[in-house]
Formats: structure tokens, sequence, C-alpha cells
């Protein structure tokens, strides 16, 4: 009996080291890419924002009337999604934000900024999904311009409305996400935004704050960077409040 006792107490330790081991190469394989990464890739976060945003405005999954009270947009393509008894989530994509003290003038160049965290319980298996959050108070766009913000404690997030729906939440942050993956038990809840200051340097040349950024007049986006601000001005030329 007390051999029994022993032989599975091992095995349990064997499968909680087997998980903890699974997870941090998951982690690894999630990080090391970002460290990699240089202007180029850069570049093709913010095209493949461009394309993500664009295909969920024409397909009605965000409402554009919606999007326009919107003060900043955050698009993050493809952000990987792990769990193996620990699940957690990391990606980036740019920052944008309407110019003007109320928010109410043409679409600031984009800030690159980075998205990760950690969730406990029961979750295996992986996946990409697409997000875009929109920022809907002044309050949370000072949150996430002046550091690392936790989604669900520094600032409240719902799902957004869809394209037929009445009203949109009072939240702080409005959720979209488009699955490319099958996935049990994690979401954006939880998870940390802060800004990519290295591929903010890498993009612009210079050693520049989100704030300066997408609050400033002077800076110049890049030729992909562009290419989004110019989709937006096109398709939300007004702020509605």
């Amino acid at each position: 009996m007390l051999r029994t006792i022993l032989r599975e107490q091992e095995d349990g330790i064997a499968r909680k080291a087997l998980l903890c081991f699974l997870t941090l190469t998951m982690m690894l394989l999630l990080i090391l890419p970002v460290f990699a990464a240089d202007k180029q890739k850069d570049e093709e976060t913010i095209r493949n924002a461009n394309l993500l945003l664009q295909e969920m405005l024409n397909s009605k999954d965000i409402s554009p009337s919606t999007l326009a009270k919107a003060n900043c947009v955050l698009i993050l393509p493809g952000v990987k999604k792990f769990g193996f008894g620990i699940g957690g989530s990391g990606g980036r994509g740019p920052l944008l934000c309407r110019s003007g003290q109320d928010f109410e003038g043409k679409w600031s160049a984009p800030a690159m900024y980075s998205v990760g965290g950690m969730s406990a319980g029961l979750q295996v298996g992986g996946s990409s999904t697409d997000f875009v959050l929109l920022l809907m108070t002044p309050k949370v766009v000072n949150q996430v311009l002046n550091g690392k913000t936790k989604m669900g404690t520094d600032a409240t997030a719902a799902a957004g409305p869809g394209a037929t729906a009445a009203s949109a939440s009072d939240a702080d942050i409005l959720t979209y996400g488009k699955a490319k993956g099958v996935f049990a038990g994690v979401s954006l809840g939880g998870s940390s935004v802060e800004p990519d200051n290295d591929a903010n340097y890498r993009l612009y040349g210079k050693t520049l704050t989100a704030t300066d950024i997408v609050r400033g007049t002077d800076i110049k986006p890049t030729e992909e960077g562009q290419a989004l601000v110019t989709v937006l001005d096109d398709k939300l030329p007004l702020h509605r409040q």
C-alpha cells in the first residue's frame, strides 16, 4: 500500500514537472520571435493589422459607428495563445489615437504595443487569434500610454457590440476577437498591454514614448503606418460622441 501511494505521488510530481516544462517551452517559442524582430517584421505587423482592420470592418464584425466613437484603437494580429495546465498569450501590434485635446482630429501615427499574460486553470492546446481593442475613454488612454495596463484590473474590458447592437457597453475598452484555431480557457482577460519601445525605436529611428507618437503632431508614420492611418481617416473621418 505504501509503495502504491509513493508511486502515485512520484507520478503526480512527474506530471507537474512535465506540464511546467511544456509551458516554459511554449513561452520561449512565443517570446523568442519578439526578441528576433527587426524593422521589416515591425512593418509586416502593421501591414497585417491594416488588413485585419479592413476585414473586420468590411465583414461588419466591428460596427463602424462604434469604432467612430473610439479615442484610440489597438490592433493585435495573430496573438498566440498556449496552455498546458497553465495558459498564456503574447503578441504585438499598433496603437493609433485621434489627434486633438478631445480626440476629435485625424488619426495619429502608430505606436507599437505588446500584449502578454498568464492565466491558471485547466487549459490544453494553442491557437492564434486576432484582436482589435477600442479605447473608449480619456482615462484608459492615459493609462495605456503611461505604461503597462492589465486588462480587467487597471481597465474594464468587455466584448464589443456588433453592427446590429443597439448600444455599446460603458467599459473602458471594447474587445473584438477572431480566432484562427481552437483553444479552451484563455482570453485577453488578465493580459497586460504595454508600449514596445524597441519596435518604436526601430520604426522611427529615435527614442520616442508612445505618447510622443500618438499625441504628438510632428511624427511622420512609416510607409505601412501611413497606409493604416489613411484607411482610418477615409473610413472614419469624424469622431462621434
